[in-house]
């Protein structure tokens, strides 16, 4: 996990509570992820910001294993997202990995899910690494371990409610604490950690209540794949949080109840080897999984990239 900023360091955009934050569309090389945070932005000001109705955005996406990804690096997203919450409209986000890809290959509910998000974050180096064979390449992995934090950087700045939801029991009050030490400022609209099963009607209307009574205006989902995806799907819009996102192990790497790999195994795309190696009898049956549908997208590419040179692979 990398430190954050103080709080009253963490870089402001010059917007007003009136206006959207454009993120520039280039960037220079030497303005890394490792850096700090800057955000190049353009001003453009809302007639009422009220009306907005649909994301005030133009998504710039590319196919990866047929899921929609935004090209956006890390501090585009935080604007982004950032922008959602600003036009009140329930929306939630996805953050996809190579699990997400092969899951969404398996599943036609989950591409309907996928393709009413209102961005796909990409949380995987084979993804980023696949872009790069088209001529719309994604600049970097989006992982959500790392966006959690500059969402909650930025949701102290705006004053947003941040709501936590899932994870051990436990896991979701120790993550936002931790959060809450980074930024002072930071309002916790709540910490829910439900039981593993479906709840009833009843517990489900209850639960929705203490979310949407508490004024949440970012939800933080840590149900696992695909279900913390299905129930944002399905809640969001009832609850009427202006933006829902699954973010997997991310209350855990938070709370120090898991580990992220050391920064040799992240920069060398080989974070899930280290996970795996950290809980083998969990993680090595979804990881070889992975690594078959890899093989198996890798060859589908090959096969029609030689068709279109007129052979026959």
């Amino acid at each position: 996990m990398n430190s954050a900023s103080p709080v009253s360091s963490y870089p402001a955009s010059s917007t007003s509570a009136s206006s959207v934050v454009v993120p520039s569309a280039s960037r220079s090389a030497t303005d890394k992820f490792e850096s700090r945070p800057r955000f190049e932005t353009t001003v453009v000001t809302e007639i009422e910001q009220s009306v907005v109705t649909a994301p005030p955005c133009v998504r710039d996406t590319v196919n990866v294993w047929n899921v929609p990804f935004d090209r956006l690096d890390m501090w585009q997203s935080v604007d982004a997202i950032d922008r959602l919450i600003a036009a009140r409209t329930p929306q939630y986000v996805i953050t996809a990995n190579l699990n997400y890809c092969m899951l969404h290959h398996q599943s036609q509910q989950l591409q309907q899910i996928t393709h009413r998000a209102a961005l796909v974050l990409a949380d995987g180096q084979p993804i980023v690494a696949r872009s790069k064979l088209t001529d719309r390449p994604l600049p970097e992995r989006v992982a959500g371990s790392e966006l959690i934090v500059h969402l909650c950087g930025r949701a102290a700045q705006r004053g947003h409610r941040v709501y936590f939801l899932g994870g051990e029991a436990g896991v979701a009050e120790k993550a936002s604490k931790r959060l809450k030490a980074m930024y002072p400022g930071l309002q916790i609209a709540g910490c829910e950690s439900p039981p593993f099963r479906k709840l009833t009607a009843e517990e489900q209307a209850a639960q929705d209540a203490r979310i949407r009574d508490a004024g949440t205006d970012l939800l933080f989902v840590a149900f696992g794949q695909p279900k913390g995806e299905q129930w944002i799907a399905e809640h969001a819009a009832r609850i009427g949080v202006p933006v829902s996102i699954q973010l997997g192990a991310s209350f855990d790497f938070l709370a120090g109840t898991a580990k992220r790999a050391p920064k040799i195994f992240q920069s060398v795309g080989m974070e899930w080897a280290y996970r795996m190696l950290s809980d083998p009898k969990r993680l090595v049956p979804r990881y070889m999984s992975n690594i078959g549908y890899l093989c198996s997208a890798l060859t589908t590419d090959w096969k029609n990239t030689v068709k279109s040179w007129g052979m026959t692979a």
